[in-house]
């Protein structure tokens, strides 16, 4: 899997899968807003509530880094040792991401209908919750070229959940819901403060779903550490044996 065949293998799979989840996207978006100018409900709040799910954010997200990826090595990776670290970082985001929007939806909400404006499209769905967390978790572990970050990268990973959490929090009682015409909306249940519970529910579960947020970002950058400095000692064992070899025939030579 190291090989720069399975590099180009795994990007197009990358191209691939971004692809997929455009078209996921847009099926759940177009199905939302068309329901919603239907039954005459406000097509731009229905608009900016569809991409205040975090789902939708990660899986955007994701989209723009795997496309990123494959252009990447295609244009100038086929040659280097290891992804620009910006990529490198990107890529760790979106992973932690994914992986946490797969996890808390399969375990948490996938028997809850949840107001995206519109009933869910089967297999936009499915992608988005299912097929891109498990694609985004498989290029963890087989994605070419990884480069190890330093650990201060796990505080960059977490950067967007917290804020995205306070956007969440901020918005939420100053949205009219366009289908129920309450006078707030939040995207998930758990954060929703007016549910049994009220602000206690919520305050546990950011903090539990923060810890989580912690608990991957480490283990996606201390995986993506190990395969970087298993690759970069592996690239300096191999040009130390090509050394070697290359000193032993320019003696062969000389001996001749």
């Amino acid at each position: 899997m190291r090989s720069k065949a399975w590099a180009q293998t795994w990007s197009v799979m990358r191209l691939a899968m971004a692809a997929v989840l455009v078209a996921a996207i847009l099926a759940q978006l177009l199905t939302s807003l068309s329901t919603a100018a239907e039954l005459g409900r406000d097509v731009g709040t229905t608009f900016a509530n569809f991409f205040s799910f975090f789902t939708i954010l990660s899986n955007s997200l994701a989209a723009v880094v795997l496309l990123w990826a494959a252009l990447w090595f295609f244009t100038r990776g086929r040659h280097a040792d290891a992804e620009p670290p910006a990529l490198a970082l990107s890529l760790a985001c979106v992973t932690t991401y994914m992986i946490i929007t797969g996890i808390v939806y399969n375990l948490l909400l996938r028997q809850i209908v949840l107001d995206q404006g519109s009933a869910p499209v089967p297999w936009s769905n499915e992608v988005l919750h299912l097929i891109g967390p498990l694609f985004l978790l498989a290029d963890l572990f087989v994605g070419p070229l990884r480069r190890a970050l330093p650990w201060r990268a796990v505080w960059a990973i977490v950067a967007l959940p917290i804020l995205w959490v306070a956007y969440t929090m901020l918005r939420g009682p100053l949205v009219t819901n366009p289908g129920t015409g309450t006078p707030y909306w939040y995207p998930y249940p758990f954060l929703d403060p007016n549910n049994a519970g009220g602000w206690a529910a919520v305050a546990f579960w950011v903090v539990v779903i923060a810890a989580a947020f912690l608990v991957f970002a480490s283990l996606v950058v201390w995986w993506g550490r190990r395969v970087g400095r298993e690759r970069e000692l592996d690239h300096i064992t191999g040009d130390h044996v090509e050394d070697e070899w290359d000193d032993a025939r320019q003696a062969e030579v000389e001996e001749r």
